[in-house]
């Protein structure tokens, strides 16, 4: 026979409201009470009726996660943290289900998956990656999301700015400090004395594009006023992945100007920007330096290791994780900005007494990169 929710707050010694809160995992109960009542359920094998709880609460135990690319090392490390907290014993310890949606970086995918979890009754939406910065789909975006937050189901965005969104909702904003790590980053090639600097920033139009290639840019304006202009022909907007960083690499090389360093708009982006630096026969970091950012695993497995900015990944989707089943109250503001800490390696050093001369030499082959292989990165 069924374990009953009143048998359940029996053996806790507890009122059965106090367990379907427990359960819900919406509502604030104190920790001692929480301990009793997950181990009464554990003791009693407990399983909760899901289609009744959902048609009680208007929300299911799903939690939707929506990721720009799933194989992408980024989002995979974001994922699978939130996905863990969300397990039974993880950190976030809510027992909800996990659904990833893998947008492909598509605004229009991007609504048709939040369409079909508010049709299941969702009990929790996380949007993790860069906002597509276009102000019809912001308006849709922000629509739907406020319709699904107004049945009590929390909203996170992760890794995005905040949406203009009815005040009163549940809907949190947890964000990197994009801005702030390319500054740094930037800096540290200043400091170095690089002045020549190439920048391969990401897709325009995208939230972290602008915010990563504004750090960089704010940081070559504070060094000089003039070396925002004096770089802007160094710069090339390319994808998020490896093959772009190679492309967009050869196109720097192909127009002639000398650089001695490069800041790639992510860690894959530097694996093809080395790719190519090596192809034409420079010297990483004798000849250029390269720099990445997010500090994915493989950035300690280059040769040489690179420097990059490390973004706290596994830290946000666990964040993210207790905001959504509302075991984190919403801080003031409804945002929290992660930190982006400056991770220094051997690709860069100071750079050499006068530019090295290469050209982007014609592809015969599959370029070899000299690297361990880096997972294909997708929009950020």
């Amino acid at each position: 026979m069924a374990v009953t929710l009143a048998e359940v707050a029996l053996h806790a010694g507890v009122s059965p409201a106090t367990v379907s809160r427990v359960l819900n995992g919406g509502y604030p109960v104190a920790g001692t009470t929480r301990t009793r009542v997950e181990r009464a359920v554990e003791d009693l094998g407990y399983i909760a009726n899901g289609p009744a709880r959902a048609l009680a609460a208007a929300t299911s135990d799903l939690i939707g996660v929506l990721v720009h690319d799933v194989a992408d090392s980024f989002f995979g490390i974001l994922a699978g943290s939130l996905q863990s907290a969300l397990a039974p014993g993880g950190p976030g310890g809510a027992r909800r289900l996990a659904v990833v949606c893998n947008t492909e970086g598509a605004p229009a995918a991007e609504l048709d998956y939040l369409a079909l979890l508010e049709g299941q009754r969702a009990g929790g939406v996380v949007l993790t990656g860069g906002a597509v910065e276009e102000p019809e789909h912001t308006r849709a975006l922000a629509a739907r999301l406020a319709r699904i937050a107004a049945t009590g189901a929390p909203v996170v965005l992760c890794g995005r700015p905040p949406l203009p969104m009815p005040a009163g909702l549940p809907v949190a904003t947890v964000m990197f400090d994009d801005r702030g790590g390319a500054f740094r980053l930037a800096e540290h090639l200043l400091t170095l004395g690089h002045r020549n600097i190439a920048y391969v920033a990401g897709p325009p139009g995208l939230s972290t594009t602008r915010e990563r290639l504004a750090g960089h840019q704010d940081a070559l304006r504070d060094h000089d006023p003039a070396l925002p202009a004096h770089c802007a022909g160094l710069t090339v907007h390319a994808g998020f992945e490896r093959s772009a960083g190679y492309d967009a690499t050869r196109e720097l090389l192909r127009r002639g100007a000398p650089f001695t360093a490069v800041a790639a708009a992510n860690d894959t982006v530097a694996t093809g920007v080395a790719a190519a630096l090596r192809e034409a026969g420079l010297r990483i970091p004798e000849d250029v330096s390269v720099a990445g950012f997010d500090d994915l695993p493989v950035c300690v497995d280059t040769a040489p290791a690179l420097t990059t900015v490390r973004l706290p990944l596994r830290e946000a989707g666990v964040l993210a994780a207790q905001l959504v089943t509302g075991r984190r109250a919403l801080p003031p503001g409804g945002i929290t900005t992660l930190p982006a800490e400056l991770t220094v390696r051997a690709s860069t050093a100071p750079p050499p007494a006068t530019a090295p001369a290469a050209t982007a030499p014609p592809v015969t082959a599959p370029p070899a990169t000299g690297l361990p292989a880096a997972t294909e990165g997708g929009r950020r």
